[in-house]
């Protein structure tokens, strides 16, 4: 799954975060949150001046026969690009500036074009002429959100929210009949909701005034993991804009264990990666008074946490060189496990360390939360193909 793990795993972990903090002493576990954003996501959904959005019933059983192109923008290791793969869709091209996830890229779709380099210096018409000039029916993609994200700072001065400009501009130089863009939901509410306007402006400016935005939780379509995105979706043809309906409630979200249990728990198998840092027997004990929810730290609370057994996987993601502890084992989960969380199939290769991976797979959009995503969007780009309209 990702290579290279073994030549991080011969050290013993004492600590990966600084000697001063201590561990975290909490007398009652903590209850798994299921419903983060749910007011806000319940607004969105539910809002009567958006007149292009619409949740339809997905249909899986037909396949898409891949005449469809898309283009794929801050693609990191192409969790997006492999769930709109699975639902039938062409990856024609990618960008991504990371050289391991490049790399990563590469490695799992080597029929698609890949930009490794900043965005800034992609010039998409040249690309496009050079190539045959192939109609590009959608682009994709993730700006970096880390300025937006409630976990961060927030900053909206942070340079990496202003990437979000060169995503407009290769939608407009372009001109994909449809684009979808993800990010955290707590970009919706920053500066009091005019991140959000000022979002949906840039596109009205291109030309893409039929735009709209949801909240779509990742565990209500399959996905083992609580995982809720801002899905903006926009159009230029004045159209509707798809999005899938929930498949689970809450009391029907996967367990964690249902993804990861067939693993063995303090067996090694190097062969699919599933290895995991050592611990010292003063860290495994430090870990073992860990609670569910709770974390290893006092400061760095988001690192290493222990998750919840029978629930749904608490956000995962690559904080300080470590992940989530197992829900009941005194280790970390590993790579491949992790990956197993975001939905990546097991045949899908991580290049680099596995700080590298775990960074790479944290970072991604959940390939199942792309895949329903296609399947809403088919239809309606089948429909535009033949000039067909839905009511």
């Amino acid at each position: 799954m990702c290579n290279n793990f073994n030549k991080v795993m011969e050290s013993t972990q004492l600590s990966l975060l600084p000697e001063i903090e201590k561990q975290t002493n909490q007398k009652k576990p903590k209850t798994p949150k299921l419903g983060r954003y749910e007011r806000l996501s319940r607004h969105l959904a539910t809002e009567d001046n958006d007149p292009y959005k619409i949740f339809i019933e997905i249909e899986e059983q037909i396949k898409h026969c891949s005449r469809h192109n898309f283009v794929d923008l801050f693609c990191g290791a192409g969790g997006m690009t492999q769930g709109l793969v699975q639902a039938g869709l062409n990856p024609l091209a990618s960008i991504e500036i990371d050289s391991i996830a490049s790399a990563t890229h590469q490695k799992n779709f080597s029929e698609c074009h890949h930009f490794n380099g900043n965005i800034q210096e992609f010039k998409p018409i040249d690309w496009l002429t050079q190539i045959g000039s192939p109609e590009v029916h959608l682009v994709v993609g993730g700006p970096p959100c880390q300025g937006f994200s409630v976990a961060g700072k927030r900053d909206p001065n942070d340079p990496r929210n202003k990437l979000f400009q060169e995503f407009v501009r290769v939608v407009s130089d372009l001109q994909p009949w449809y684009v979808v863009m993800e990010n955290v939901p707590g970009i919706l509410t920053m500066k009091n909701g005019a991140i959000k306007e000022g979002i949906f402006q840039a596109f009205k400016d291109i030309g893409y005034s039929a735009i709209s935005v949801v909240i779509l939780e990742s565990a209500s379509f399959g996905v083992p993991q609580i995982r809720p995105r801002a899905i903006f979706i926009a159009n230029r043809f004045n159209r509707l804009n798809p999005y899938p309906k929930p498949q689970l409630l809450p009391h029907q979200y996967l367990s964690i264990e249902s993804a990861i249990s067939d693993l063995p728990e303090y067996t090694p198998l190097p062969e699919i990666n599933h290895e995991w840092t050592k611990h010292s027997s003063k860290y495994m004990e430090r870990i073992a008074q860990v609670p569910p929810g709770g974390s290893l730290y006092e400061t760095y609370v988001d690192a290493f946490k222990r998750q919840y057994s029978g629930k749904p996987s608490m956000t995962v993601k690559e904080n300080h060189g470590g992940t989530h502890i197992h829900p009941y084992l005194n280790r970390v989960i590993s790579a491949p496990e992790m990956a197993r969380l975001q939905s990546f199939p097991d045949s899908f290769i991580f290049e680099g360390t596995m700080k590298k991976a775990m960074w790479q797979i944290g970072n991604a959009v959940p390939p199942r939360l792309a895949e329903c995503i296609g399947y809403a969007l088919i239809p309606y780009l089948i429909a535009l193909e033949n000039h067909l309209t839905f009511d």
